[in-house]
This record gives C-alpha cells, sequence and structure tokens, in this order.
C-alpha cells in the first residue's frame, strides 16, 4: 500500500520532513504548497514534487492524497487541522496545535468526529537516548521515579521579530519540555511553579518575552520535576535529561560528533554538544515521520497524539500564569481551567 502525502507550509520544517518523506518507500509525496513558491521551483523539482502551488485547499481537495503535514505558522495550525480532518486526511500537525487551550480543544474534537489521526510534532519523544530512558522507566530499573531534571538550552536566541510571534518562552520553547516530562514519567503534570528572567538579551524583554526560566512541577504520581531553560548556551544545543528513583538513576548526556576524550596533563577535553537542533535530532525527526506513516498503514495509535499536544499546551498556559502571579498553579483534571494557589 502507498500512502499520498501533501505538504501544507515549505519552510525549515516542512523541507526537512520532505526529505524524511522521500526516504520511505511506501510513500508517494505529491503536494507541496506555500504562500510563495516562485523560488521554490527548482526545490521541488530536484525533489520530484509533482504539484507545487499556493493554494492549501489544492492538497485538500485532491481524492488521491491521505495524509496532509502541517507546517505552516501556528496560527493556523487550529484552521487546517479541522478543515484537513473534514476532507478525511490524516495529519501531522507541528507544534503547538494553537496558542489557545479552547482553539486546539475545537480541533481535537473535529479530529474525533472525522476518525483521521492525528500526531503532533514532538520529536523528542522519538529521540533514541530519550526513549530508552523512558524503557528504563517502564521497566522498573531505577524503581519508582522521584526526581525529573530537564535541561533544554539554545546555542543562541532566534531573531526578535520570531520572539513577537512565538508565543513565548514556555509555549514555543520549554513546551517541548513540557511532553517530553508527561512522556518520561508516564503521569500527568499537577502543579507548575515557575521562575523567569531577561538575562540573555534585553530585547527579548522588550517584546514581552523572558529568556531564562526554572520551572518545577509535581506530577500525579507523587514526583517531582525541574525544567531549566535558556536561549542561550555559548558551547552548543545543551539537551540533557535524568531520572532519579528509588533503585537508581538514569542519564541521557549531550549528543556530541564524536565521544572521544583526550586526557593529559593539562586538560580533560571532550566535542563540545552539537550546536544545531537539527543536528541533535536527526534521527528523531527522521522516526517520528517513519512512525506517522506506519500508523496509518496499519491502522495503529500515533505515540504522540491531539490530548498530548493539548496537555502540553496547559503546562505552558500554567507555567505562563505562575510566572505573572508568583505562585505556583495547579492543574486540574483535562478540560478543567488551571488553579492558581
Amino acid at each position: 500500500m502507498t500512502l499520498t502525502v501533501g505538504i501544507i507550509g515549505a519552510g525549515r520544517i516542512g523541507k526537512i520532513h520532505v526529505d524524511n518523506l522521500r526516504g520511505i518507500s511506501q510513500v508517494r509525496l505529491k503536494s507541496v504548497s506555500d504562500v510563495v513558491i516562485d523560488h521554490l521551483e527548482e526545490w521541488a523539482k530536484e525533489k520530484q514534487i509533482e504539484v507545487l502551488t499556493t493554494n492549501y485547499h489544492d492538497i485538500l481537495k485532491d481524492p488521491e492524497i491521505n495524509a496532509v503535514f502541517i507546517c505552516s505558522p501556528t496560527t493556523t495550525h487550529a484552521n487546517l487541522i479541522k478543515e484537513a480532518a473534514a476532507a478525511g486526511k490524516h495529519i501531522f500537525c507541528e507544534k503547538p496545535v494553537s496558542f489557545s487551550v479552547e482553539e486546539t480543544e475545537e480541533a481535537l474534537a473535529a479530529v474525533e468526529k472525522a476518525g483521521v489521526l492525528l500526531q503532533v510534532g514532538f520529536n523528542r519523544r522519538f529521540d533514541p537516548n530519550f526513549r530508552k530512558i523512558r524503557e528504563l522507566v517502564q521497566k522498573g530499573d531505577i524503581g519508582t521515579p522521584h526526581i525529573l531534571r530537564i535541561t533544554s538550552r539554545d546555542p543562541e536566541p532566534p531573531g526578535i521579530d520570531y520572539i513577537k510571534t512565538s508565543g513565548g518562552l514556555f509555549m514555543d520553547m520549554a513546551i517541548h519540555d513540557f511532553d517530553m516530562a508527561r512522556y518520561i514519567m508516564d503521569s500527568e503534570v499537577v502543579e507548575v511553579f515557575a521562575n523567569g528572567a531577561v538575562l540573555v538579551d534585553p530585547a527579548i524583554g522588550e517584546a514581552g518575552d523572558i529568556d531564562t526560566a526554572i520551572i518545577t512541577l509535581k506530577f500525579a504520581n507523587g514526583a517531582l520535576g525541574v525544567i531549566e531553560n535558556s536561549r542561550r548556551a555559548a558551547y552548543g544545543y545543551d539537551q540533557r535529561l535524568e531520572v532519579f528513583g528509588d533503585k537508581g538513576a538514569a542519564q541521557a548526556d549531550n549528543n556530541r560528533a564524536n565521544t572521544v576524550e583526550v586526557s593529559t596533563a593539562q586538560h580533560v577535553s571532550k566535542e563540545k554538544p552539537l550546536y544545531f537542533f537539527l543536528e541533535r535530532y536527526t534521527q528523531a525527526y527522521i522516526d517520528e515521520v517513519n512512525e506517522f506513516v506506519t500508523a496509518i498503514l496499519k491502522n495503529q495509535e500515533v505515540i504522540c497524539g491531539g490530548y498530548d499536544g493539548l496537555q502540553a499546551e496547559r503546562i505552558a498556559k500554567a507555567a505562563k500564569e505562575s510566572l505573572e502571579t508568583g505562585a505556583p498553579v495547579q492543574l486540574q483534571s483535562a478540560g478543567q481551567s488551571a488553579v492558581i494557589l
């Protein structure tokens, strides 16, 4: 069986998905849409894309297309999900689904009504190192988890124009870590307390955001979590994770160009972390696409669905409330609002 795919949005992440989909023998990548396509014509020819269009409706109306990838700006995601679901297409959507919990809930309702699959692009779930830690936790190798610690630091901040439209550090950057926290601990977050500062670039503060944060979490299973975020790490893309339990601990270190460590009388040295997120998560991006395709072809559940996207957004919203009020925010059961303590 062949899965015919269309991609909405041909920016950086859309092009990554094009390359990864072209590596799957069961996929026919038929169409790509973007608001401006003049600069994409040679690229589309090189990638053997059959249809290049400025109108995404051409993709949604195409009866041959079984699945769509939504790689357009976040403000378009929820409506595109609803339209794609109504057209009977399976959906892969980049994170977040929207900046509004209510809009996301509406989109998920449309997906459920249509009976299609929706996978949200939290690629870190597919990272081999993080998956191994989840496996160790699930098997009980470290016992009952007590503490989760996630370090997530970008090599440099994005441009200010991006900051202004990103939804803020919690919704744009830390949202990956919120999803990872739920995934690794296999437990819902019930309380969030966030501290933030502007220590990297004053212009980020002037744009209404922060660039540095420490977020503490409480999980329904009683465990605690700490997430540390920074928009700039001078030495590279810093992505580490540790789970500590009553029988031991498991850590995932940074990926590096090689694992050689040189020890001399003068110093001990090793390679810096990989600098760019596309290098760090190359395999994760490949695997998330492969497993989405497999889920459709084999009629299986996706690993990261709409509910996971919704819960990560709820945590991000609670973190923002906590930062603004200086108080912990309790997350109640699904569908209820957060409560400031």
